[in-house]
């Protein structure tokens, strides 16, 4: 295993104390909305049931679909707007759909069915007819609906693997989130756990007997019993937790390892959490990237992406990349331009496209589609403030 290179993040990328009190928590000051003072959370078998999904659409798509999207199709979330985006990789967006208020992640099911989790609600996408079949309201009380980094409401967002539930993460700023459970046949929330504060991202294991929420602002992963809703907290912190609300240094996306089951999550393109959920250990080894680490995902055969933002001090680190990391740990790391956030791959591995949303500021309306034989990029208009991503 090769050598760690030797950081001094932790002496120079924290907030300072009374500083971070003011900004609450982040990778910085938030862009948009600021957050909200919200009432206590509610947790499973505490209050009634959710009131019923609304329903109703409002689409805009140009030209007029003529049938389900095409295979590839990427359909995006617009966490500046209130729609989701349906994008062709070879000339851009065909449409939108309105969902609610800041949509941040979504899933597909295998009935083309996506799921997105918005500040309002979890909308519910037919992906075929284009067109909104339900908004299913929170349980958990998350304040006034707002937008930008901090809003409350839905964040990472998983399906179990039998498509009966829709698992999502939900912000309550000021303090601990939920991960809220949606009955996918009913459309309603059956149940709700508490787990850490800001779940950036959710993730269920391959057979469906645990669900993890990647919290960013305490530092760990909340471990869920999908049967009894019985939580684990693991700590997933390998530069410590110092400077707390303030501090870069924390966690944001998890991908499964299909190996093994094992949570990836990287870090400022130095090192790789890898975190047995089973036991609680992480083990870290190095990456190359050297840059400010967001959004993952894994394809089949275990091939790491992860998303570079861009530097926390410019004079010492590198620019935004993408970094493609084999099951052995060999990386290639490909330059983008300007900030990125979340990444998805085509069905034949040959191409990645990277959102160009940005949690924070500096985003940009669109996505970068990477070839990853000949690591030519080109930019792709798509959206407004894309975050979250699927391939169709």
């Amino acid at each position: 295993m090769a050598a760690f290179r030797r950081s001094s993040r932790s002496a120079r990328v924290l907030v300072p104390a009374a500083v971070a009190v003011v900004l609450l928590a982040g990778c910085a000051q938030g862009s948009g909305g600021a957050a909200s003072a919200a009432g206590p959370t509610s947790r499973a078998g505490e209050t009634p049931a959710a009131a019923p999904p609304s329903s109703g659409a409002s689409v805009t798509v140009t030209p007029t679909p003529s049938g389900p999207a095409a295979p590839g199709t990427l359909l995006v979330t617009d966490f500046g707007s209130e729609t989701v985006t349906f994008v062709d990789p070879s000339r851009g967006s065909t449409g939108s759909v309105k969902v609610g208020t800041a949509p941040y992640g979504l899933v597909v099911g295998k009935d083309g069915r996506a799921w997105v989790a918005t500040a309002e609600g979890v909308a519910v996408v037919d992906t075929a007819t284009r067109e909104r079949l339900a908004l299913v309201p929170y349980r958990t009380d998350t304040g006034p609906v707002t937008t930008g980094e901090y809003r409350g409401g839905g964040m990472g967002i998983a399906l179990s693997p039998d498509g009966r539930r829709v698992y999502v993460g939900v912000n309550v700023p000021g303090g601990n989130g939920t991960l809220e459970v949606v009955d996918t046949s009913s459309l309603r929330v059956t149940d709700a756990v508490e787990v850490g504060r800001r779940p950036f991202d959710v993730d269920v294991s391959r057979d469906g007997s645990e669900v993890y929420a990647t919290n960013h602002d305490s530092f760990d992963v909340t471990v869920v019993a999908s049967d009894t809703l019985r939580t684990r907290r693991v700590e997933v912190a390998p530069y410590g937790t110092e400077g707390g609300l303030g501090s870069w240094l924390k966690p944001h996306y998890a991908a499964v390892r299909p190996s093994d089951g094992k949570l990836l999550l990287p870090f400022e393109g130095e090192r790789l959490a890898v975190v047995d959920p089973r036991t609680g250990r992480t083990t870290i080894e190095p990456m190359t990237a050297d840059t400010h680490q967001h959004g993952v995902t894994v394809t089949a055969d275990g091939t790491l992406f992860a998303v570079g933002t861009g530097p926390i001090d410019p004079d010492e680190d590198h620019g935004p990349s993408l970094t493609v990391r084999t099951p052995a740990g060999a990386e290639r790391v490909y330059p983008l331009e300007g900030p990125h956030e979340s990444v998805a791959v085509s069905r034949d591995g040959r191409t990645a496209y990277v959102t160009g949303g940005f949690t924070r500021d500096g985003y940009w309306d669109g996505l970068t589609v990477v070839d990853l034989a000949s690591g030519d990029t080109h930019r792709l208009a798509a959206g407004s403030r894309p975050l979250g991503i699927a391939v169709l």
